[in-house]
């Protein structure tokens, strides 16, 4: 994450009980599933095309903060007990 955040959420949508949907500039033809957490979204497992670039650790990370901020569960997803830190 260096110089700040370099993906975008472009949108997101409810994927079910508990999961959301999210896409991201950096990955167009990729589909990233997210499940609720206590009060928070993690990355649960995602639709990888190989037009698109593999998702690092980095990549997850940054798109988890982006999801939490955007409905509103940033400040949870920062106090969770798995941070390293």
């Amino acid at each position: 994450m260096f110089g700040g955040i370099s993906i975008n959420l472009t949108r997101w949508s409810y994927a079910g009980r508990k999961m959301v949907r999210g896409y991201f500039d950096k990955f167009p033809n990729t589909t990233i599933y997210f499940r609720r957490i206590r009060r928070y979204y993690i990355v649960y497992s995602l639709d990888w095309i190989k037009e698109d670039p593999v998702v690092e650790r980095e990549d997850r990370e940054e798109m988890q903060i982006l999801l939490n901020r955007e409905l509103g569960r940033e400040k949870e997803y920062k106090k969770r007990k798995s941070r390293s830190s």
